[in-house]
């Protein structure tokens, strides 16, 4: 028996879990905890933290614990160890206590290579941009490397051409209506938004502009005051989709979604995720041929601040004994 090995320390691995919590969630939810049990860190899904109306199968919440376990792994490998990944089968998403849903293992020490390194240092740069984008083409080659980014975790990332742009974009403002005129939708954007201090959801300085031109389907945060600018009209939109549609593709999703948003960072690109539209089944259904699990706007933004974070006390609950 090798006994050479020695795991990183709890202290080592709760700072990958710091790491973990700056991921993207659906209304800046974070619906995530995490148990630290060394080489081990468990990623739970919390259900207290779920959007019953806007996601009620509970799609987003696991695509968004996928997106906290990508930036896990790459937290683990840029702390100087291999990693690897145990995602769990069976319901995530149902029931009132956390589920179990992913191990991270730590192994042995291993120097990160330059695209980890590169990654790693983009997380805490990720944020979400709601404001216009320049009218500035992405390059080719900018867009290569999100599909590669998004192949790796096993998804695929699409550039919609001009005409299939426009239908989607109609497509987001139809789904944005529609959802709008759900029973107690407006009750649960006002529980994730607003001008209370808090360290989740999307602050009144974090809901953007609305769109003059009304092209960009923009989110409405429970009516708060927004000034009226144009965007850019002609939109880089990208969708994310995966093979098969269950829990674990969706964290499939979330990890491939992470990776090409930290990608986008390390590029000096600017994201919006566009939501709305798979948030509706049967517009969902229109997208792609594969099951759609994001649309995506890319482009060159102005600088905008990223959203409050809840603290690590909140994130961690005790290993067992």
């Amino acid at each position: 028996m090798d006994t050479t090995f020695v795991p990183p320390s709890r202290a080592i691995l709760t700072d990958c879990v710091r790491s973990a919590g700056t991921a993207p969630s659906l209304h800046n939810s974070q619906p995530w905890l995490f148990r630290v049990a060394p080489p081990a860190i468990d990623v739970f899904a919390d259900p207290a933290r779920r959007l019953p109306v806007v996601d009620p199968e509970g799609r987003e919440h696991l695509i968004s614990v996928g997106a906290a376990v990508l930036t896990l792994r790459l937290a683990v490998r840029h702390a100087g160890y291999s990693v690897r990944t145990e995602l769990r089968a069976g319901d995530l998403t149902s029931g009132d206590a956390p589920s179990l849903a992913a191990t991270v293992i730590a192994g042995r020490p291993r120097r990160p290579d330059r695209v980890t390194e590169a990654l790693a240092a983009a997380i805490p740069h990720r944020h979400t941009n709601r404001w216009p984008f320049a009218q500035v083409a992405v390059p080719a080659d900018a867009i290569e490397r999100l599909r590669a980014a998004a192949r790796e975790e096993g998804a695929t990332l699409t550039l919609a051409p001009p005409a299939a742009r426009d239908a989607i974009l109609g497509l987001a403002r139809a789904a944005d209506r529609w959802l709008s005129t759900r029973p107690h939708h407006a009750e649960e954007i006002a529980r994730w938004t607003g001008r209370d201090v808090r360290h989740d959801g999307v602050p009144e300085w974090a809901a953007g502009p609305w769109d003059a031109l009304e092209v960009m389907p923009v989110r409405d945060f429970a009516g708060l005051p927004r000034e009226r600018v144009p965007f850019e009209p002609y939109p880089t939109v990208l969708v994310l989709s995966t093979d098969d549609d269950g829990p674990q593709d969706w964290l499939r999703a979330g990890q491939a979604l992470q990776r090409v948003l930290l990608t986008a960072t390390w590029l000096g690109l600017a994201t919006t995720p566009i939501s709305q539209p798979v948030e509706v089944p049967f517009i969902r259904a229109e997208l792609t041929r594969r099951p759609a699990q994001m649309v995506l706007r890319v482009g060159y933004g102005r600088v905008a601040a990223g959203t409050p974070r809840r603290s690590l006390n909140e994130l961690l609950i005790p290993a067992e004994t």
